[in-house]
């Protein structure tokens, strides 16, 4: 059980991400949310870096309002 209970902070996370990567339209196939999938980007490093989610989600939203500024 205990193992079981270990991948259920990745399924959510997972499921968080694609949530905000894809915008739905009713009726066709879902857009790709191109700021958010551009600030994913040094998220995945900084995960793979660091492991940890502090890090993690200062580096986000530091991409993220940066972006929204530049675009």
């Amino acid at each position: 059980m205990v193992e079981f209970l270990s991948f259920v902070p990745v399924a959510i996370m997972s499921a968080l991400l694609f949530d905000n990567l894809f915008i739905q339209h009713l009726g066709s196939l879902p857009s790709i949310n191109v700021p958010n999938t551009l600030a994913a980007i040094p998220c995945f490093i900084a995960a793979i870096v660091t492991k940890s989610l502090l890090v993690i989600a200062v580096v986000g939203v530091v991409a993220l309002a940066l972006l929204r500024l530049v675009l």
